[in-house]
Formats: C-alpha cells, structure tokens, sequence
C-alpha cells in the first residue's frame, strides 16, 4: 500500500496511530475537513471511497461545488534574486516564466511520485 490512496480525482492520506491499532486518513489538497478510518487496508480504503462519495453527496445535496484538489496552478515565491534569475533565463529563451517551472518541475520530480 502506498501513502496514498486515490478515488474520483480526490488523494487521500494513509496514517497509522499505534495507540489505537487503527489506520486514518484525511483527503488531501482540499480546504474540506474530510475524514476517514480503518483497522486494516480494506477497512480503510473503503472508508476513504464511502467519505469521497458522501462529500460530494453533501455538496450536490447543499448546492455547493466540491472543492479540486490540484487544480493544475499554484502560486511561487522563489524571493527577488530567483524570480529575476528565472525571468532573465525566460526571456533569452523565449518562454513564459509559466513554462520555465514547469520545465524545471519536469526535469527535478520523477514520473512516479
């Protein structure tokens, strides 16, 4: 099992408590407090979908759109020297800051995470 658990574009995270022998988790990325928990892997992975399900159940029931988790752009603050560094590198180049991150995204984080 990996650390994290993923249903219907939602993460969810995967937590043990010793003191109680019991796994937990929380969806991730999402303002929402939204909670779950298991005493083993299936437990707990159907709890995860079951608190996905009823989240958006509550939403469509109240009339409120979900919250995405990683909606695709966040905000950077890399300090002056950085952002001038990066600007001057996208303006020989060519590119957008946009795409001078994401390349540099690209090159430093492996496909699988």
């Amino acid at each position: 099992m990996s650390e994290w658990l993923q249903y219907r574009g939602y993460l969810g995270s995967v937590r043990y408590s010793d003191e109680d022998q019991t796994l937990y988790g929380r969806l991730e990325f999402i303002r929402a407090l939204v909670t779950y928990e298991g005493k083993d892997v299936k437990s707990l992975t159907n709890a995860f979908r079951e608190a996905v399900d009823d989240y958006l159940d509550l939403c469509s029931e109240y009339e409120r759109t979900p919250e995405v988790p990683l909606k695709g752009s966040f905000n950077v603050r890399p300090g002056r020297d950085l952002h001038r560094r990066a600007m001057m590198y996208a303006h020989r180049e060519g590119m957008s800051l946009n795409a001078v991150v994401t390349q540099a995204l690209q090159r430093m984080l492996p496909d699988h995470i």
